[in-house]
């Protein structure tokens, strides 16, 4: 749930600056709202972290000792910085409704906004070096950082944090023209809303119930609509950002990108559809169904002619430069000395890069269809249509999902990928056979991961509950006083002198 707490906390402090400078109710109660599915996330997902902890030091104890001395310095950063401010004045923010003048208030949620923004770099700052080691140098077997400006600048981790946070805003739209969609339908299910001669919406309203008067439609439709132009900004940039990062890996991991456009043999040609024996870790008996001439060529290296190294051509560089054999040291356990196969599972690269594109592309399809759907001021009453859009919500999850997977996955057998680069330091790489605890065994290794699952199930499970209540309760879940003028905190108070304090 990460993308969408990076992606949704711009828009929730977009409303809530909306409502500073205009003062029109709407963009109190989309704050009100949408800050509150903000801060169910965010709690989760602060739960959900203390578990990689654990994982850290049980299960991958090596791997700990060989990247410690560079993850510690940004690992600590983001959390010293990044999120005791971010944590901080979130804290200010829930607390300092009514309290705090509106401009520090404000201020504070754009805070904690940027200090989740400032977080996520330094925790990709650490998973890029991961891509591709820079900064350090060489000592007893062990990489010792020397230039931490180095590993904070490093083009893998500028490129993926850009990807990142596009694809996060993607999440983040996403929800809001789903929940929007969701409210507005139902509005017209029960009759509040209807439509003219024309299609246009009459917004109505149903005294009865708390909440469901014009200014409500005008909150959902709003929602939507910012929603789908976020979602739709958010395909371009991941586009953009994507085919950065693309030419990046093409020269610094490129056993991953061959198997991830299934290029078994060098050349320029693209596959669009590949099938035969795709599941295995090479390249026998698969066939490229579908290919684009020198798209490949082109997106590698910006040239339709230049041919691009295939798998089966990378292979003995790959073997030639990191060896044939895992090493034979006690520590590795039945693997040591096993032959090392430098492909990585090319049904994962293969479709986990193409699932990737569909899902996010489908994103943005859907936004700009949702657009013209609802350019008369509502939705349409088809039922079918309401489940497509909320399920919909899914499909940026999934593409954010497909792409990390992706990305970690696809530079196996390396859990540290070598530098291959001009400057790249030797010897500066760790087999992911290597990075296990070595004194753990398969039945502990197995129990805390069933362990794990079951505790990341219960918490999804709450917080699937929890955002599903106050979703379908609408703006008045969020809003006990909704009906009541809301208190200005730029007022005098006329109560006791230490309000402010709590």
């Amino acid at each position: 749930m990460v993308p969408l707490t990076i992606g949704l906390g711009p828009l929730v402090a977009l409303m809530q600056t909306l409502w500073m400078r205009t003062g029109n109710e709407r963009y109190y109660r989309m704050t009100k709202f949408w800050g509150k599915i903000y801060l169910i996330n965010f709690i989760m997902g602060v739960a959900t972290g203390i578990v990689q902890e654990f994982q850290f030091g049980l299960a991958w104890s090596e791997y700990s000792r060989f990247v410690g001395d560079v993850f510690g310095a940004p690992l600590a950063m983001e959390a010293l910085l990044a999120f005791f401010v971010e944590s901080t004045f979130l804290g200010l923010w829930i607390f300092g409704w009514g309290k705090l003048p509106k401009r520090i208030h404000l201020a504070c949620l754009w805070l904690a906004v940027a200090g989740s923004v400032v977080s996520a770099y330094f925790i990709i700052a650490a998973n890029s070096w991961m891509q591709h080691p820079v900064g350090v140098k060489l000592v007893h077997g062990r990489p010792i950082m020397t230039d931490i400006w180095a590993v904070l600048g490093n083009n893998t981790a500028v490129a993926a944090f850009t990807h990142t946070i596009f694809g996060a805003f993607a999440v983040g739209g996403s929800i809001l023209l789903g929940v929007g969609w969701y409210h507005l339908w139902q509005r017209r299910k029960d009759g509040i809303d209807t439509v003219d001669a024309t299609g246009r919406v009459i917004a109505g309203e149903a005294p009865e119930v708390r909440g469901r008067d014009k200014a409500d439609h005008k909150v959902w439709l709003t929602s939507l609509r910012i929603g789908a132009v976020t979602a739709i900004i958010a395909f371009a940039g991941v586009a953009i950002t994507g085919d950065a990062q693309a030419r990046l890996m093409f020269v610094q991991q490129p056993m991953k990108m061959a198997s991830a456009e299934a290029a078994c043999h060098t050349g320029t040609s693209f596959s669009v559809l590949a099938f035969g024996d795709i599941g295995s870790k090479d390249c026998k008996g698969v066939v490229n169904v579908i290919e684009i001439p020198g798209v490949l060529g082109f997106l590698a290296n910006g040239d339709f002619n230049e041919p691009v190294k295939g798998v089966n051509e990378l292979v003995p560089i790959y073997q030639q430069k990191y060896g044939t054999h895992l090493p034979d040291d006690p520590k590795l356990g039945a693997r040591a000395g096993e032959a090392i196969n430098y492909v990585p599972i090319m049904a994962v690269t293969y479709w986990g890069f193409r699932l990737m594109i569909l899902f996010g592309a489908l994103a943005a399809f859907a936004s700009v269809i949702a657009l013209w759907l609802t350019r008369k001021g509502t939705v349409p009453r088809p039922r079918w249509l309401m489940w497509l859009a909320v399920t919909g919500i899914l499909a940026p999850f999934a593409a954010n999902s497909a792409g990390w997977i992706f990305t970690e996955m696809g530079r196996q057998p390396f859990v540290v990928a070598p530098n291959p680069t001009p400057g790249g330091v030797d010897g500066v790489f760790m087999f992911t056979a290597a990075a296990v605890s070595p004194g753990v065994s398969f039945g502990e290794i197995l129990f805390s991961l069933v362990s794990f699952t079951l505790i990341y199930a219960v918490l999804m499970v709450v917080e699937v509950r929890l955002l599903t209540k106050y979703i379908r309760g609408g703006v008045a879940s969020a809003i006990p006083e909704l009906g009541e003028t809301p208190r200005d905190p730029d007022a005098p108070a006329d109560d006791d002198v230490l309000a402010f304090a709590y």
